[in-house]
Protein backbone atom coordinates (compact mmCIF):
# COMPACT_ATOMS: atom_id res chain seq x y z
CA UNK A 1 0.00 0.00 0.00
CA UNK A 2 0.96 3.67 -0.40
CA UNK A 3 -0.55 6.24 1.96
CA UNK A 4 -3.22 3.61 2.80
CA UNK A 5 -4.08 3.41 -0.90
CA UNK A 6 -4.12 0.08 -2.68
CA UNK A 7 -1.45 -0.53 -5.33
CA UNK A 8 -1.88 -2.45 -8.59
CA UNK A 9 1.16 -3.85 -10.32
CA UNK A 10 0.20 -4.06 -13.99
CA UNK A 11 2.19 -6.15 -16.48
CA UNK A 12 1.27 -5.36 -20.10
CA UNK A 13 2.20 -8.14 -22.52
CA UNK A 14 0.63 -8.36 -25.94
CA UNK A 15 1.24 -11.11 -28.45
CA UNK A 16 2.48 -10.62 -31.99
CA UNK A 17 6.06 -9.51 -31.40
CA UNK A 18 7.89 -9.28 -34.73
CA UNK A 19 11.53 -8.76 -33.73
CA UNK A 20 11.56 -11.71 -31.32
CA UNK A 21 8.72 -14.20 -31.92
CA UNK A 22 6.77 -14.90 -28.70
CA UNK A 23 9.09 -12.41 -26.98
CA UNK A 24 7.25 -12.15 -23.68
CA UNK A 25 7.47 -15.90 -23.03
CA UNK A 26 10.83 -16.64 -24.66
CA UNK A 27 13.13 -18.67 -22.37
CA UNK A 28 15.54 -16.54 -20.33
CA UNK A 29 17.74 -18.39 -17.89
CA UNK A 30 15.60 -20.81 -15.92
CA UNK A 31 12.20 -19.23 -16.69
CA UNK A 32 10.21 -17.41 -19.37
CA UNK A 33 10.95 -13.71 -19.84
CA UNK A 34 7.67 -12.54 -18.31
CA UNK A 35 8.23 -14.61 -15.16
CA UNK A 36 11.13 -12.36 -14.14
CA UNK A 37 8.78 -9.39 -13.88
CA UNK A 38 5.98 -11.38 -12.25
CA UNK A 39 8.30 -12.60 -9.51
CA UNK A 40 9.81 -9.15 -8.88
CA UNK A 41 6.33 -7.63 -8.61
CA UNK A 42 5.14 -10.40 -6.28
CA UNK A 43 8.13 -9.76 -3.99
CA UNK A 44 7.44 -6.02 -3.69
CA UNK A 45 6.38 -4.91 -0.21
CA UNK A 46 4.19 -2.12 -1.61
CA UNK A 47 2.28 -3.82 -4.45
CA UNK A 48 -1.00 -5.32 -3.24
CA UNK A 49 -1.97 -7.22 -6.39
CA UNK A 50 -0.23 -8.15 -9.64
CA UNK A 51 -2.30 -8.40 -12.82
CA UNK A 52 -1.57 -9.18 -16.46
CA UNK A 53 -3.08 -7.34 -19.41
CA UNK A 54 -2.71 -9.49 -22.52
CA UNK A 55 -4.55 -10.53 -25.65
CA UNK A 56 -2.48 -13.69 -26.12
CA UNK A 57 -3.60 -17.09 -24.80
CA UNK A 58 -0.06 -18.49 -24.56
CA UNK A 59 1.15 -15.49 -22.54
CA UNK A 60 -1.91 -15.71 -20.30
CA UNK A 61 -1.26 -19.40 -19.62
CA UNK A 62 2.42 -18.84 -18.78
CA UNK A 63 1.57 -15.92 -16.51
CA UNK A 64 -0.98 -17.99 -14.63
CA UNK A 65 1.54 -20.82 -14.25
CA UNK A 66 3.79 -18.34 -12.43
CA UNK A 67 1.08 -17.12 -10.10
CA UNK A 68 0.02 -13.93 -11.88
CA UNK A 69 -3.61 -12.87 -11.73
CA UNK A 70 -5.26 -12.60 -15.18
CA UNK A 71 -8.65 -10.99 -14.47
CA UNK A 72 -9.50 -10.26 -18.11
CA UNK A 73 -8.34 -10.74 -21.68
CA UNK A 74 -7.32 -7.55 -23.45
CA UNK A 75 -9.33 -6.52 -26.50
CA UNK A 76 -7.63 -6.84 -29.88
CA UNK A 77 -8.13 -3.10 -30.48
CA UNK A 78 -5.64 -2.42 -27.65
CA UNK A 79 -3.08 -4.96 -28.87
CA UNK A 80 -1.87 -3.53 -32.18
CA UNK A 81 1.56 -2.07 -32.88
CA UNK A 82 0.05 1.41 -32.62
CA UNK A 83 -1.98 0.92 -29.43
CA UNK A 84 -1.04 3.49 -26.78
CA UNK A 85 0.29 2.19 -23.46
CA UNK A 86 -1.83 4.71 -21.57
CA UNK A 87 -4.97 3.32 -23.20
CA UNK A 88 -3.94 -0.16 -22.06
CA UNK A 89 -3.43 1.16 -18.52
CA UNK A 90 -6.77 2.96 -18.39
CA UNK A 91 -8.53 -0.10 -19.79
CA UNK A 92 -7.10 -2.16 -16.92
CA UNK A 93 -7.98 0.48 -14.34
CA UNK A 94 -11.54 0.70 -15.67
CA UNK A 95 -11.86 -3.07 -15.25
CA UNK A 96 -10.07 -3.04 -11.87
CA UNK A 97 -11.25 0.19 -10.21
CA UNK A 98 -10.30 -0.46 -6.58
CA UNK A 99 -6.75 0.91 -6.71
CA UNK A 100 -5.36 4.34 -5.89
CA UNK A 101 -1.89 3.69 -7.32
CA UNK A 102 -0.58 2.00 -10.46
CA UNK A 103 2.87 0.47 -10.99
CA UNK A 104 3.51 -0.31 -14.66
CA UNK A 105 6.08 -3.07 -15.10
CA UNK A 106 6.99 -3.96 -18.68
CA UNK A 107 8.15 -7.58 -19.04
CA UNK A 108 11.00 -6.53 -21.34
CA UNK A 109 12.98 -5.29 -18.30
CA UNK A 110 13.71 -8.62 -16.61
CA UNK A 111 16.69 -7.56 -14.47
CA UNK A 112 14.75 -4.98 -12.46
CA UNK A 113 14.32 -6.29 -8.90
CA UNK A 114 11.71 -6.00 -6.17
CA UNK A 115 14.15 -3.70 -4.38
CA UNK A 116 14.17 -1.44 -7.45
CA UNK A 117 10.37 -1.33 -7.48
CA UNK A 118 10.17 -0.55 -3.79
CA UNK A 119 13.00 1.98 -4.04
CA UNK A 120 11.18 3.84 -6.81
CA UNK A 121 7.98 3.91 -4.78
CA UNK A 122 9.83 5.00 -1.64
CA UNK A 123 11.51 7.86 -3.49
CA UNK A 124 8.12 9.06 -4.71
CA UNK A 125 6.59 8.85 -1.23
CA UNK A 126 9.56 10.63 0.38
CA UNK A 127 9.19 13.50 -2.09
CA UNK A 128 5.40 13.57 -1.64
CA UNK A 129 5.20 13.33 -5.43
CA UNK A 130 2.33 11.91 -7.51
CA UNK A 131 4.57 9.86 -9.83
CA UNK A 132 8.01 8.37 -10.31
CA UNK A 133 9.88 6.68 -13.16
CA UNK A 134 13.12 4.72 -13.33
CA UNK A 135 16.08 6.10 -15.29
CA UNK A 136 19.64 5.17 -16.19
CA UNK A 137 22.66 7.26 -17.08
CA UNK A 138 22.77 8.27 -20.75
CA UNK A 139 25.32 6.66 -23.06
CA UNK A 140 25.78 9.90 -25.00
CA UNK A 141 25.39 13.38 -23.56
CA UNK A 142 22.81 15.67 -25.21
CA UNK A 143 25.36 18.51 -25.33
CA UNK A 144 27.39 16.33 -27.73
CA UNK A 145 24.48 15.46 -30.03
CA UNK A 146 23.60 17.38 -33.20
CA UNK A 147 21.14 17.55 -36.07
CA UNK A 148 22.06 18.40 -39.63
CA UNK A 149 20.34 21.59 -40.80
CA UNK A 150 18.93 21.99 -44.31
CA UNK A 151 22.10 23.84 -45.37
CA UNK A 152 24.30 20.95 -44.18
CA UNK A 153 25.50 22.66 -41.00
CA UNK A 154 25.47 21.06 -37.57
CA UNK A 155 23.07 22.38 -34.94
CA UNK A 156 22.96 21.35 -31.28
CA UNK A 157 19.94 19.38 -30.14
CA UNK A 158 20.52 20.81 -26.68
CA UNK A 159 22.92 23.76 -26.72
CA UNK A 160 25.34 23.85 -23.77
CA UNK A 161 25.70 27.07 -21.76
CA UNK A 162 28.07 29.59 -23.30
CA UNK A 163 31.63 28.81 -22.23
CA UNK A 164 30.75 25.42 -20.74
CA UNK A 165 33.41 22.71 -20.90
CA UNK A 166 32.47 19.82 -23.19
CA UNK A 167 35.00 17.41 -21.72
CA UNK A 168 33.09 14.31 -20.73
CA UNK A 169 34.32 14.48 -17.15
CA UNK A 170 32.94 18.03 -16.84
CA UNK A 171 29.49 17.40 -18.29
CA UNK A 172 26.48 17.43 -15.93
CA UNK A 173 24.76 14.05 -15.46
CA UNK A 174 22.25 13.12 -18.17
CA UNK A 175 19.58 10.46 -17.79
CA UNK A 176 17.36 8.29 -19.97
CA UNK A 177 14.15 6.45 -19.18
CA UNK A 178 15.06 2.78 -18.86
CA UNK A 179 11.48 1.50 -19.20
CA UNK A 180 11.61 -0.63 -16.05
CA UNK A 181 9.28 1.12 -13.58
CA UNK A 182 6.49 3.68 -13.87
CA UNK A 183 4.50 4.61 -10.74
CA UNK A 184 1.62 7.08 -10.41
CA UNK A 185 -1.42 8.04 -8.45
CA UNK A 186 -4.38 6.86 -10.53
CA UNK A 187 -6.48 10.03 -10.28
CA UNK A 188 -3.45 12.17 -11.11
CA UNK A 189 -2.55 9.97 -14.08
CA UNK A 190 -6.06 10.20 -15.48
CA UNK A 191 -5.81 14.01 -15.34
CA UNK A 192 -2.29 14.31 -16.70
CA UNK A 193 -2.43 11.45 -19.22
CA UNK A 194 1.34 11.07 -18.82
CA UNK A 195 3.78 9.73 -16.24
CA UNK A 196 6.19 12.52 -17.16
CA UNK A 197 5.50 15.99 -15.79
CA UNK A 198 7.59 18.45 -13.73
CA UNK A 199 6.10 16.75 -10.65
CA UNK A 200 7.52 13.33 -11.55
CA UNK A 201 10.41 11.99 -9.47
CA UNK A 202 13.34 10.16 -11.09
CA UNK A 203 14.63 6.91 -9.66
CA UNK A 204 18.16 6.13 -10.95
CA UNK A 205 18.94 2.48 -11.60
CA UNK A 206 22.35 0.97 -12.41
CA UNK A 207 23.14 0.12 -16.02
CA UNK A 208 23.45 -3.60 -15.29
CA UNK A 209 19.77 -3.77 -14.28
CA UNK A 210 18.52 -1.36 -16.95
CA UNK A 211 18.58 -3.70 -19.94
CA UNK A 212 15.42 -3.47 -22.07
CA UNK A 213 14.85 -6.37 -24.48
CA UNK A 214 13.64 -5.26 -27.88
CA UNK A 215 15.90 -7.04 -30.38
CA UNK A 216 17.59 -10.46 -30.62
CA UNK A 217 20.86 -8.70 -29.76
CA UNK A 218 19.30 -7.35 -26.56
CA UNK A 219 18.12 -10.84 -25.65
CA UNK A 220 21.56 -12.33 -26.25
CA UNK A 221 23.17 -9.65 -24.10
CA UNK A 222 20.82 -10.25 -21.17
CA UNK A 223 21.28 -14.02 -21.48
CA UNK A 224 25.02 -13.46 -21.25
CA UNK A 225 24.58 -11.31 -18.13
CA UNK A 226 22.46 -13.98 -16.48
CA UNK A 227 24.84 -16.80 -17.40
CA UNK A 228 27.84 -14.92 -16.01
CA UNK A 229 26.12 -13.99 -12.74
CA UNK A 230 27.64 -15.69 -9.68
Amino acid sequence: MIHRGRVLGLIPARGGSKGIPHKNIVPLGDRPLIAWTIQAAQASIHIDDVALSSDDDAIIEVARQHGCNVPFKRDASLSSDTAATLDVIFDALDRLPDYEWIVLLQPTSPLRTAADIDGCIAAMVAADAPAAVSVRSADDHPYLMFKIHSDGSLRHFSAPPVGASLRRQDLPPAWLLNGAIYVANVSWLRRQRSFLTPETIAYPMPLERSNDIDTPEDLARVRSIIQSAP
